[in-house]
């Protein structure tokens, strides 16, 4: 998880994507969050390839001849994977500014499924201020422990500035954070066709 701001050059606003999504139906939307965090809310259409997961299929999505929208919480995900996709040689790309919490703030649709979860972002600043409170309350019998809250507070300024998320890395490995898992051969058949599940 990472809160980075978005490259101006690709960056839409959830009214801008409405517009390029009523105008451009070879439009396809690219969901880089995790399985989790997609079934609890994503944009009718969309497919989701996880960030982790987008590395190794990089150049078969990029080999699409339709422009893509990547979209993730908050943008942050969304920019690595543009940054990946530009690697491989994709260059008509746009990131959702703002992730699904702007477009979900706008009224942007959605579509859910039943079972409600927490984005991923939400995950790490409960975790986080969890530790911070055990370790000064632990602190309080033995002295030690307030150094578990020191080290949540460098890992959150770390992680501002080397835009990375260990800890975000890690919870989205839990059996809570995945959905049905990700078939990429069937979403790159789904993605070159059009066809969003």
């Amino acid at each position: 998880m990472t809160t980075s701001a978005v490259p101006a050059a690709n960056a839409v606003s959830p009214s801008e994507l409405q517009h390029l999504i009523a105008l451009q139906p070879q439009l396809r939307i690219l969901d880089v969050r995790t399985p989790g965090e997609f079934q609890g809310n994503h944009i009718p259409g969309s497919f989701n390839v996880p960030l982790g997961t987008l590395g190794e299929h990089v150049n078969d999505l990029a080999d699409v001849d339709h422009p893509i929208a990547l979209i993730c919480q908050s943008g942050g995900r969304a920019t690595k994977a543009c940054a990946q996709f530009e690697a491989a040689g994709k260059h008509s790309l746009h990131i959702l500014a703002g992730g699904m919490a702007a477009w979900t703030a706008t009224g942007g649709e959605t579509t859910s499924s039943a079972v409600e979860r927490w984005v991923l972002d939400r995950q790490v600043r409960f975790v986080a201020g969890l530790l911070v409170v055990l370790g000064v309350a632990l602190g309080q019998f033995f002295a030690p422990m307030v150094w578990l809250a020191g080290a949540v507070g460098f890992g959150l300024a770390f992680s501002a500035v080397t835009n990375t998320c260990a800890m975000g890395t890690m919870l989205a490995k839990l059996p809570y954070n995945s959905g049905p898992s990700c078939n990429i051969d069937q979403v790159l058949i789904d993605f070159r066709n059009g066809l969003a599940r």
